[in-house]
């Protein structure tokens, strides 16, 4: 099957390269950015690997020689391509943000869509949760890093929890999550020896989470989400705090939910971002005090949370193996 990237000079373009390459299944026939070039000459440590021509981004060249096109475009950009794609027969997997939201939450965060026809037919790609129809998607919106990693510790507990308690979730993240772009945020001197929270409240994940959560829940769910600056790299972490309609073993239901699914490790003690950064693993831990629980899980943001989770979408999608080129061993010692 071939795939391409429009999109491919940011940090999620080489991450879906590492794991397209290593997909025994794909051929990767097409890359493409804002300007041309050679893709080792943007990602030195690709060179004696792939030398490879960077195309400027044209959505029929793509879709002329691709079965599938990854989109890892900045939010508004997405959309501009997608119908165009769709047109011409291949499918996508989008990892912004355009395809991720109802109309009315996606232009109070962001702006006007462009293309509300596709976006009522988008597919959130949260594999755990929508496996089957993935399976049959034209379009998947790839789920955000935040998102992931919450509503992969909420969703066995989905109709157990009280919901006038709601949800709190305090999550942190490595730098990457910020992208290459130039911001004073995310300079050395800002982040080093620090930890600082952001948009507490009021982060645009939060109407992600919540919108996704209360579908699973069938019911409305208060969700207050705050976001904090990790001086790392990649990964992230989030700790999340529900209560119970009435007392269940919080254990046994994370256990039997996820019992099925290799890429969902159950800990005993609380998750460590080492432990799952190079990896596509999420890592979830669950702790009681009565009807009141703390769960804690962990992802690479950069793969369980952008690339590696396309990779897995775009396999079911292409009727593929769902773990063909997911990354198993972190880089963590």
């Amino acid at each position: 099957m071939n795939v391409g990237i429009i999109g491919v000079s940011g940090y999620t373009g080489l991450e879906l390269i590492k794991c397209i390459l290593a997909n025994p299944r794909l051929n990767l026939t097409y890359i493409a950015a804002t300007s041309s070039g050679k893709i080792n000459e943007i990602f030195p440590q690709l060179s004696g690997v792939l030398d490879m021509d960077v195309q400027v981004a044209n959505a029929k060249v793509a879709s002329e020689c691709c079965d599938l096109v990854f989109l890892a475009l900045p939010h508004e950009k997405a959309m501009e391509f997608v119908p165009q794609i769709l047109n011409f027969g291949a499918k996508v997997v989008d990892l912004s943000a355009d395809y991720r939201l109802s109309c009315e939450l996606y232009e109070k965060n962001y702006i006007l869509h462009k293309d509300p026809a596709n976006l009522a037919n988008a597919v959130y790609g949260l594999i755990e949760i929508n496996r089957e129809r993935i399976k049959s998607a034209q379009l998947v919106a790839n789920p955000g890093c935040y998102p992931t990693c919450s509503l992969l510790a909420l969703a066995p507990f989905a109709g157990l929890i009280d919901n006038d308690f709601g949800v709190m979730i305090d999550a942190k993240s490595g730098v990457s999550g910020a992208g290459k772009g130039l911001k004073e945020s995310s300079q050395f001197v800002a982040v080093n020896e620090n930890l600082n929270a952001y948009n507490p409240l009021a982060h645009r994940h939060q109407d992600e989470i919540k919108e996704q959560f209360e579908r699973q829940n069938n019911s409305k769910t208060d969700v207050l989400f705050v976001p904090n600056l990790l001086a790392i790299t990649r990964g992230m972490s989030a700790s999340i705090f529900v209560k119970l309609r009435k007392f269940f073993n919080a254990d046994e239901i994370l256990r039997e939910f996820y019992k099925d699914e290799k890429f969902i490790r159950i800990r005993k003690n609380p998750v460590r971002i080492k432990d799952v950064v190079g990896t596509h693993f999420c890592d979830i831990c669950v702790r009681q005090n009565g009807d009141k629980i703390w769960i804690n899980s962990a992802i690479d943001n950069l793969l369980r949370g952008a690339s590696s989770q396309a990779m897995a979408n775009a396999n079911l999608m292409l009727g593929l193996d769902e773990s063909l080129g997911l990354p198993l061993i972190a880089h963590g010692i």
